[in-house]
Order: C-alpha cells, then sequence, then structure tokens
C-alpha cells in the first residue's frame, strides 16, 4: 500500500465531502492531528477506523486501499488487459 498515495486521496475524498479535519476527526473520534498525517503519507489509519473513515468519505474499502476511485481503478484494469 502507498501512504502517501492513499493519503493524497483521503484528503481529495475529505475535501469532496466538503470536510475540515477537524469534522472528519470528530466523527471518527480521533484528532485532527492524526487525520493530518494521513493526508500527508506519515502514517495510515489504524484498522479499527477504515469503515468508519470509508463511510465518512463514502468510498469503498477497495478505493480506500487503493488510494483511488473506482473509476480509476477499471481504468487501469481495462488498460493492464489490453496490454497482455
Amino acid at each position: 500500500m502507498d501512504q502517501v498515495k492513499i493519503g493524497k486521496f483521503i484528503a481529495a475524498c475529505r475535501k469532496q465531502e466538503n470536510l475540515t479535519q477537524a469534522q472528519l476527526a470528530e466523527k471518527l473520534n480521533i484528532t485532527d492531528r492524526a487525520v493530518s498525517k494521513w493526508e500527508r503519507g506519515v502514517c495510515l489509519p489504524d484498522v479499527s477506523v477504515y469503515e468508519s473513515l470509508c463511510k465518512e468519505l463514502n468510498i469503498s474499502l477497495n478505493e480506500f486501499l487503493a488510494g483511488e476511485e473506482k473509476s480509476d481503478l477499471l481504468k487501469k484494469m481495462d488498460a493492464d488487459c489490453l496490454n497482455n
């Protein structure tokens, strides 16, 4: 898993949901410093937060782990199939 890529994805999804780091942190019962660390790629969220985080950001667990939206994943899969 690419921490930096996932962090940037978390930040983009959070902004798309019009949430500040503090608001997201409050919804997840964590600190805004933790959200900041995720978004900078310093660390990943604890596994126990994954489900709630995905729910708040309206993304799937697969999208979270890949660090990109499903549509982007499908495009890459299609491109890989064409290249093989």
